[in-house]
């Protein structure tokens, strides 16, 4: 009896994660037995995280969709038959061109997120047949488009420093941001400094297991970090702490951003934030007189309605100290911005109709139960993303999935709760099954993703769907019929014409070395070390006229939630909905061993508040708002303050036993910048439930399938 030699296959994770890890599968037999990191790659350093070290297991599970299915039922009755590709792709074909002769090709939306985060699978998908058919436009602004406006007006790019150089960092200031569970590849880093000296506080509502090592915690009460940092600049210029010789060369506005810091007292942010004064005067003091200091912030901290004015706060912070331009020190929170790929190679957008109209994805309830009006959307089709899970304000989506008279289509690997509304579903290719490209936004790299086995059942790749529905739509169009390879070739190759950080990367390279640098970018380069910014004035724009064209104030200023600042019942508290420890959003939460790993979901909730309530710790709660209820087991802990309860994001509302997540609890309301989502502006109640009650049908995790 002979065995088939293993083969060894170059891959990278494609989930929603800074690290964007380089990968290795073993392959035998055409079946994938090993998935593995890779030892030589910089960041990811020879371990994956608790998210995909079980990737084989999403690969092989059960219960993977294996073909193409139509509804043969009422929406969410669960009822499908099975049908042919052919016969899925012609139907697709002739409602949408029905739909587009009596409404008008904007009455088609497509809605997809992070399922990936390739440049063909992810990028070049959302855009090519969507922009040909001259369908509606999809604002997507679920996670960093407050970040993303604010830091293109006050910097002028999202550019961070080289993850290794935070061991330069005399303190880090880690805000709102919780890199243990959501950029872990970054810890080692962390602890490298912290045994070399480097003092590291952590700024969070919660006690997350990233500040559990911390040298300091500071808890301030949630969507108040935009009053804190305004407090602490107060501070940082009346005792005259700040660079002005810096200042003076490199910055604009930041002799009016200093009269604004007058308002805020150590007294009134005290009152604002909830942290008492010698506190804020003490943070304020300890960061401007050390340095380097690196300030480090990720999506959570301005996911509530004063999102954008608050990261524009903190980059005024690290500005006014001098420690942006310096070794060590500045703001991380993306390198997405060292290569934009080219926008016109990517979506081809000078050859299609002009995009009608955008909807912003954080309203899609809102948009297919009326807001979008004219006309109505009578199509959507999803892939990349699960919106009925992780797109807030859930009951209202799902209202909207039930109308009869949309045609909703979805592209996955797995019937998720969104599936569950569809016409028409379609089998997804896995990241071992496909090409692609990938640039990480917490390091310097690109990554190629090799093919390691054929797809499972009648899979297809997001980009082999879109090229098929190009087909069965009559379009000719060759951007339309490319290969993966021949899309990577021609985006690479427009995007390297005009960016040097692509200077010799080539698809050839590529696929032959798998990970390649960014050049010119090696340990100890300092994003904007020369002084120069890509702003209209090549400085730091701290008072900034595109934020008065955005409708903000010039400066950054505090401004509290609008539904904190309606709050009239003493009962509500704040309620956070931060990421899970195992699970990317929604991504990964069918797979059983993660499920039991993250627990039943769960409620927060402080042993006071708790008390209040008549709240036991492991006991059914019914947690409550104006959009929606959903039970809970109650975690009774001081890891959170008085007021402020958390319930982590990503469980899939089909496999809990009201059918219900957290997002029945979180707002659409926008930001103020970028239509930015407001996750974390919630205000719930909570009760106690019967626990006979509760526990009826309750789903048992021991018994799932699937390990």
């Amino acid at each position: 009896m002979t065995t088939s030699p293993t083969i060894h296959i170059r891959g990278a994770c494609p989930h929603d994660c800074p690290d964007t890890c380089a990968t290795w599968v073993d392959v035998r037999d055409g079946v994938a037995v090993g998935f593995r990191a890779d030892d030589a790659h910089p960041i990811t350093q020879g371990w994956l995280c608790a998210k995909v070290r079980p990737y084989l297991d999403r690969v092989y599970h059960p219960d993977r969709l294996q073909h193409p299915l139509r509804r043969v039922g009422p929406k969410g009755a669960g009822r499908w038959e099975r049908i042919g590709w052919d016969e899925a792709l012609a139907e697709i074909a002739t409602r949408w061109q029905q739909i587009i002769d009596t409404d008008g090709p904007a009455a088609i939306l497509p809605y997809s997120y992070s399922g990936t985060l390739g440049l063909v699978q992810n990028v070049v998908t959302a855009a090519r047949l969507f922009n040909r058919i001259g369908a509606s436009g999809l604002e997507r602004s679920i996670c960093d488009a407050a970040a993303s406006a604010a830091i293109a007006a006050t910097l002028g790019a999202k550019w961070a420093p080289l993850a290794q150089d935070v061991e330069h960092a005399n303190l880090v200031i880690i805000w709102g941001h919780n890199p243990a569970s959501t950029n872990p590849h970054f810890m080692p880093f962390l602890r490298r400094a912290q045994r070399a000296g480097t003092k590291v506080i952590v700024i969070d509502p919660r006690r997350t297991t990233t500040a559990r090592s911390a040298d300091l915690l500071l808890q301030p009460k949630p969507a108040t970090d935009g009053a804190l940092a305004l407090g602490m600049m107060n501070i940082i210029f009346a005792e005259g702490l700040h660079d002005e010789a810096w200042l003076e060369t490199h910055a604009l506005g930041w002799r009016e951003l200093r009269e604004r810091t007058t308002e805020y007292s150590p007294e009134r942010v005290a009152g604002i934030t909830g942290l008492a004064e010698e506190v804020i005067v003490a943070l304020a003091r300890e960061y401007a007189t050390t340095k380097p200091a690196l300030l480090k912030f990720s999506d959570g901290v301005q996911r509530h309605g004063n999102g954008g004015q608050t990261v524009r706060a903190l980059l005024s912070l690290a500005a006014i100290t001098g420690n942006i331009g310096m070794l060590g020190g500045g703001i991380f929170y993306s390198t997405s911005g060292y290569v934009v790929w080219d926008s016109e190679a990517v979506g081809h957008a000078s050859e299609c109709p002009p995009v009608p109209r955008i909807i912003n994805m954080n309203r899609l309830g809102a948009a297919l139960t009326g807001e979008a009006s004219d006309p109505p959307i009578r199509a959507l089709y999803v892939f990349n993303g699960n919106p009925a899970a992780s797109t807030p304000n859930s009951s209202k989506i799902i209202e909207g999935l039930q109308r009869e008279d949309l045609f909703v289509v979805v592209h996955d690997l797995f019937m998720t709760d969104t599936a569950d509304y569809a016409d028409i579903v379609l089998p997804a290719t896995s990241q071992l099954e496909q090409v692609d490209l990938h640039k990480g936004y917490g390091h310097h790299f690109l990554q190629y993703n090799h093919q390691a086995i054929e797809p499972l059942g009648e899979a297809r790749s997001n980009w082999d769907v879109m090229r098929a529905l190009a087909e069965a739509l009559g379009y000719e169009d060759t951007w339309l019929r490319q290969s993966v390879e021949e899309v990577i070739d021609e985006v690479l190759f427009a995007t390297r014409e005009h960016n040097p950080l692509l200077t010799g990367v080539t698809l050839e390279r590529l696929q032959s070395e798998g990970t390649i640098p960014y050049a010119s970018i090696e340990p100890g380069w300092v994003p904007f070390g020369d002084g120069v910014f890509p702003t209209p004035s090549g400085k730091v724009e701290l008072a900034s006229d595109a934020m008065v064209m955005a409708g903000l104030d010039r400066l950054p200023e505090y401004l509290p939630p609008a539904e904190f600042a309606g709050r009239i019942d003493d009962d509500q508290l704040v309620l956070l909905s931060g990421a899970a420890h195992h699970y990317v959003s929604s991504s990964l939460a069918n797979l059983a061993v993660l499920m039991r790993k993250e627990g039943e979901p769960y409620l927060e909730i402080n042993p006071a508040d708790a008390a209040a309530r008549g709240v036991a710790d492991g006991g059914p709660v019914l947690v409550s708002n104006d959009r929606g209820s959903v039970r809970l087991r109650a975690i009774v802990t001081d890891d959170v303050p008085l007021g402020v309860v958390v319930s982590p994001k990503g469980p899939w509302a089909r496999n809990a036993a009201d059918g219900r997540n957290v997002n029945w609890l979180t707002s659409d309301a926008l930001a103020d910048l970028g239509g930015q989502s407001t996750f974390h502006s919630n205000l719930v109640t909570v009760h106690p439930v019967e626990t006979a009650e509760a526990t009826t049908g309750r789903r048992e995790l021991a018994a799932m399938p699937g390990d």
